[in-house]
């Protein structure tokens, strides 16, 4: 019975300084959805660079001694035992002078013949930061001519994807605290004007878990409501911004990541932030109080 009104209690005073209760949940949706906006962008923007990684191929000569088809094609198996490598793809050819006639006027190739041309792997990287170490352990296998590697755009996209991880993780961080602090001064400042309330409790005699345990219920519930609709907006938010990316012409090189597919971590995130923030926060808001 004391329990259940004490809980009632703390359902009471949210209505009852509806206010201030409005105030706390509107700091919490805020803060919620500028960290989940980097969070969402810095994701985005790892994933773009992983495209572009992977379009940055390897391309394996096989040696003019091999001139039968069948010869260089064994090869793909040596190629595909190396480390780092995720696939091979072998091209004859006749497939290299095909692709290579297409890009330009057939009238100025007259005469060339596909025997100007060598059996190859496109080869496709795990990790693109190995790709000096990969491109030499290609080189090594008996009956590769030559490996034609894009060694700088590796390194670029390499440097590029640290920096975005390390700049997106500081910020994500840096959010974090500055979040924590707002919302726990927004509910101590809430707190603030029921201090004279909870000097009369402590004066009849009231225990300070008595007195607590309604301000706990009362920064879980509106931690639960800050998240909630924090969660809501930014689904709507992220939808509406990347529908609005998607049908332009930038968004034609682009590939955005669906926000279902990171539906169930935000929810996750977001309330175990804001419950947090509100039971923490409701208890440290009246901690100096209690010691009247």
């Amino acid at each position: 019975m004391r329990l259940g009104y004490l809980i009632r209690e703390g359902f009471r005073s949210i209505t009852t300084h509806s206010f201030m209760s409005f105030a706390t949940v509107t700091i919490i949706v805020a803060c919620l959805i500028i960290m989940g906006s980097v969070s969402l962008l810095s994701l985005n923007i790892n994933a773009l660079i992983k495209d572009l990684e992977n379009q940055n191929e390897i391309v394996v000569f096989v040696d003019e001694t091999m001139e039968d088809e069948a010869t260089a094609r064994d090869l793909q198996r040596n190629i595909e035992a190396v480390d780092n490598v995720a696939s091979a793809e072998f091209v004859s050819r006749t497939e290299a002078m095909d692709s290579f006639m297409s890009k330009y006027d057939a009238t100025l190739m007259e005469g060339i013949d596909e025997d100007v041309f060598r059996h190859r792997f496109v080869v496709r990287l795990n990790d693109i930061a190995l790709m000096s170490k990969t491109k030499a352990d290609l080189e090594s296998i008996r009956g590769v001519a030559k490996v034609n590697a894009h060694l700088d755009y590796a390194q670029s996209f390499v440097t590029i994807r640290n920096v975005v991880s390390v700049v997106s993780l500081i910020l994500i961080v840096m959010l974090v605290f500055v979040s924590f602090f707002i919302m726990s001064n927004t509910i101590k400042l809430a707190t603030f004007g029921r201090r004279e309330e909870i000097a009369i409790m402590k004066m009849v005699g009231a225990t300070n878990s008595f007195i607590r345990l309604p301000f706990v219920v009362e920064g879980l519930v509106l931690g639960m409501m800050g998240g909630s609709i924090a969660f809501l907006a930014m689904w709507g938010l992220y939808n509406l911004v990347t529908g609005q990316l998607v049908g332009s012409l930038t968004g034609a090189f682009l590939n955005v990541i669906p926000f279902r597919n990171y539906a169930l971590q935000v929810f996750v995130v977001f309330m175990g932030i804001s419950i947090l923030v509100g039971v923490f926060g409701g208890m440290n808001a009246i901690r100096n109080y209690l010691k009247v």
